[in-house]
């Protein structure tokens, strides 16, 4: 079971918090989000346990609990939605994209203003 943990002081490690949720069963897997650029917290992660009585207590027990002098918001963390392979970004096929051309961006040649026609 994946558990969300939030609230997390911007000093939490993920050893410290392997070691609050070690205390109701096994742990396999914990992360602390980090900002990608600065490495810094972002004040939440993810603890991951097997056995879904154990997480479930573990959940129980640490949700409003203390942990670096926060108190801690605990819950089940939700899945993440498989991709379908629709939607997200990228150009359509035969695409004029806006910019010097003039073109539209709507995946044909587009109408260039004034002084902006084709080279």
């Amino acid at each position: 079971m994946n558990i969300y943990v939030g609230n997390l002081s911007l000093e939490t490690t993920e050893d410290q918090l392997r070691e609050a949720f070690s205390a109701f069963g096994n742990v396999v897997t914990v992360k602390v989000v980090r900002c990608g650029t600065t490495g810094e917290s972002r004040g939440y992660g993810f603890v991951g346990m097997p056995t879904e009585s154990e997480a479930k207590t573990a959940l129980e027990q640490m949700n409003g609990s203390q942990l670096g002098g926060s108190e801690l918001k605990v819950e089940a963390g939700r899945s993440r939605p498989t991709s379908s392979g629709f939607g997200g970004g990228g150009k359509r096929p035969g695409g004029g994209g806006g910019g010097r051309r003039g073109g539209s961006g709507r995946g044909g040649p587009g109408r260039g203003g004034p002084g902006r026609g084709r080279f």
